[in-house]
């Protein structure tokens, strides 16, 4: 059954784009944050404190944290991330092959930029198995991880022994189906039924349905690939860095039960793990539950219950 539900999961998440066009023009920070752009990313600063980055996930722009920017702005310096060809930016780098890796050596050039090694990185799916990379690449510019709705190996989704080898066919179908969608309508009904399966409230599906279509189906397309076949389940166990992992369930399905014993399997061989659960919520389960995803990361932080 668990395997059933991940494979829903899967195909949910990584199909996320499939039937999109990219809305045009270029999405505009606040006027009172100025961005710094690099070849893979572009970073928005703001707040003063310890050091935060944050993530986002596929076909995702900066746009999914703001709910808990405000918050750890407080107390922090939040370093807010975005993917090139994401959220309605030019794609830069990423329309060639390497936007993980090249995503990682972006990220670890802020740091040493901003001397801010052993900063907290807070990742969402896509965006958590890059902070997991980062971690394995260059152990000293995570002090800690947050890893949200993120997996070592997305393969073992639709399969329990999956390996690159199997599971590359398939990857390299649907990225090939994404990135022929550049240009073309978007089919707004098979964006909605994706989106409400990633996301568990009205709104919240709104949001992810239009985010998606304000990204590149190019560079979803191939960032979805590299994660396919990216996996990092011989490396767990040599990852030092403390991980938090928070994953959603919900009475639909997966239920705690079975999201427990799927993360739980996921992370085993990590060194240090806290596991936080949150009910009701989909895999945008800070858009379907910010509160209780607030209270996760001040948690995660030492920032008591998140109110400033």
């Amino acid at each position: 059954m668990i395997r059933h539900l991940g494979l829903r999961l899967a195909a949910s998440t990584l199909t996320l784009g499939i039937v999109l066009a990219p809305a045009p023009g270029h999405a505009a920070a606040p006027a009172a944050a100025p961005v710094t752009q690099m070849a893979h990313i572009s970073v928005v600063a703001t707040g003063k404190g310890t050091p935060v980055i944050l993530i986002p996930g596929l076909s995702s722009p900066r746009a999914v944290w703001d709910g808990i920017v405000p918050m750890l702005a407080k107390r922090h310096r939040v370093y807010v991330v975005q993917v090139n060809g994401f959220g309605g930016d030019a794609p830069g780098a990423n329309l060639s092959p390497g936007i993980l890796d090249g995503t990682v050596g972006d990220l670890h050039t802020l740091i040493a930029n901003e001397t801010i090694g052993g900063a907290a990185i807070v990742g969402h799916s896509l965006g958590g198995l890059v902070a997991l990379m980062l971690a394995r690449a260059h152990p000293a510019d995570a002090g800690k991880l947050m890893i949200v709705d993120s997996l070592p190996f997305i393969g073992t989704l639709f399969a329990p022994g999956a390996t690159v080898a199997m599971i590359e066919p398939r990857a390299r179908a649907m990225r090939d189906a994404q990135m022929a969608s550049y240009g073309k309508p978007a089919d707004a009904a098979a964006a909605q039924a994706i989106a409400d399966r990633l996301a568990a409230r009205p709104a919240s599906r709104a949001q992810v349905a239009a985010w998606a279509k304000a990204a590149d189906p190019r560079v979803s397309g191939m960032a979805m690939y590299e994660d396919m076949t990216t996996d990092l389940r011989p490396a767990m166990k040599t990852i030092p860095t403390p991980i938090t992992l928070v994953y959603p369930w919900s009475a639909s399905g997966p239920t705690k039960a079975q999201a427990d014993a799927l993360y739980r399997a996921a992370y085993a061989d990590a060194p240090h793990v806290t596991f936080v659960d949150i009910g009701d919520a989909a895999h945008f389960v800070m858009l379907d539950q910010p509160s209780s995803f607030a209270a996760a990361v001040a948690t995660f932080l030492g920032d008591g219950a998140g109110r400033g």
